[in-house]
């Protein structure tokens, strides 16, 4: 005997996916893998807002993309429930608790990062922080790197980045002509695409099912991607003329609005991909931060809900705060204007990809000519990477430069966060706090040892 399928869910309110789209801004701990499958289990499997096959068509187009994958599903699953309003809500939703989160700690890092307590927690966080680069290198290199050719892209991209010091868009640039042209000619080299394979289980006739047809909104219009456009880059233009109006073009402000308009449209493979880029701009070139404090600030973005690409709001607040961009009488004020600005200028491109764009890309999902470039830009990450995990190793391992001390401690807890990644899978929360409270507990016992 069959037992009777479940009914179709009841039509969904905007005030009703309002509350869940700002649930899930407080709950999106895990980076995109943890992000998505909690919307896979709320939306899919529990409120059946989106049947399965529907929610990843929408993820495949989303990783196609630069930009968060997870932030832009939340817009795109907004957009099309609830048209333009309900995917500037969702993937806004999904950015503001974890942006005033970091504001508040960020504050916390600046005004007493010097307390012993606060030291010992990040000193134990730091050598953590390294050991989940490495691991993110070896995560996205397994799934990578499935042939020699690949192979050879992350080990050009490694050398391109780490002898020569080349700069990120160029690497990104390269790999992508690299996989452009080298699937015309050796197609299945470049066959590895970013997509997740086809459901095979459905959960009940959900609100958006296999067969729903597309809504009007969310079909290709000519006129409607050039209003989306325009509409994207008149926001951005405003938001520039205002900075150089108050700021000039050499301005903090105005430098951090153009610095991260141009990362946030090479965030392809993910977080981890940029933060080279952004460390070589906000750390060596412009120098709002040291990379000491790079690294403290990836933890914190760890911590929180939200992208990890959030990070670039911590960059934005401490480099707002240190160079007193509103005068040293406002610096939260200044500093937290510098936040705003960042995270504007890095997530407005999403919210166009996905409203402009959506219907067209789309079409495009699955042809070797779209998806060939993006697998040889993901082998060249994997390279880029790799670097940025040697990098904070050795600020980590040798503090105060080649001719100082060996960090002994650091290297011992960065060796043992490493196994319970690779060994035993440990969640970057449990990780994270396990070394810090061993960081504290170092920094706390160093006077009675000495």
């Amino acid at each position: 005997m069959h037992s009777a399928p479940p009914p179709s869910p009841a039509p969904v309110s905007f005030g009703e996916a309002f509350l869940f789209w700002l649930k899930l801004g407080f709950i999106s701990f895990g980076g995109p893998a943890g992000q998505i499958a909690i919307m896979h289990a709320e939306l899919v499997e529990r409120r059946r807002w989106i049947s399965e096959n529907r929610f990843l068509h929408a993820l495949n187009y989303c990783m196609l993309l630069p930009g968060p994958e997870a932030q832009q599903l939340a817009t795109y699953i907004g957009w099309l429930m609830h048209r333009t309003w309900g995917g500037i809500v969702a993937g806004a939703l999904f950015v503001l608790p974890s942006l005033f989160i970091l504001i508040a700690l960020s504050w916390v890092y600046l005004r007493f990062g010097d307390v012993p307590v606060v030291a010992g927690i990040f000193y134990g966080i730091k050598p953590a922080v390294t050991a989940l680069v490495l691991h993110a290198a070896h995560r996205i290199g397994t799934r990578a790197l499935k042939n020699g050719w690949m192979w050879g892209i992350a080990a050009a991209s490694f050398v391109a980045i780490f002898a020569f010091n080349t700069p990120f868009p160029a690497i990104v640039l390269a790999a992508g002509l690299i996989g452009y042209f080298g699937a015309q000619r050796w197609p299945a080299v470049f066959a590895l695409g970013g997509g997740h394979a086809a459901a095979h289980k459905g959960f009940g006739p959900a609100l958006i099912d296999d067969h729903t047809p597309t809504p009007a909104h969310a079909r290709f219009s000519r006129s409607h991607l050039a209003k989306v456009l325009a509409a994207g880059l008149a926001l951005w233009l405003a938001a520039m003329a205002v900075l150089v109006a108050t700021q000039g073009w050499q301005g903090t402000l105005t430098q951090m609005g153009w610095f991260f308009t141009k990362a946030a449209l090479l965030t392809f493979g993910g977080a981890y991909a940029v933060l080279p880029y952004v460390y070589q701009g906000a750390v060596d070139h412009y120098q709002w931060l040291s990379g000491p404090q790079m690294i403290d600030g990836l933890a914190l973005g760890e911590t929180t809900p939200g992208p990890l690409i959030m990070v670039v709001a911590f960059v934005g607040f401490v480099g707002g705060w240190l160079q007193q961009v509103w005068g040293p009488d406002a610096l939260f004020a200044g500093a937290a204007a510098a936040a705003a600005v960042v995270t504007f200028v890095t997530f407005l491109p999403s919210f166009i990809f996905i409203l402009a764009g959506g219907p067209l890309v789309e079409a495009t999902h699955g042809k070797l000519g779209f998806t060939a470039p993006l697998s040889a830009i993901t082998a060249a990450v994997v390279g880029v990477i790799l670097n940025l995990a040697l990098f904070f190793a050795w600020h980590l391992l040798w503090p105060q430069g080649w001719g100082g001390p060996f960090d002994a401690v650091s290297a011992l807890i960065a060796l043992g966060a490493g196994v319970a990644l690779f060994r035993f899978t440990l969640g970057v929360l449990p990780l994270l706090g396990a070394c810090a409270l061993v960081g504290l507990a170092v920094k706390l016992a160093t006077p009675y040892l000495a």
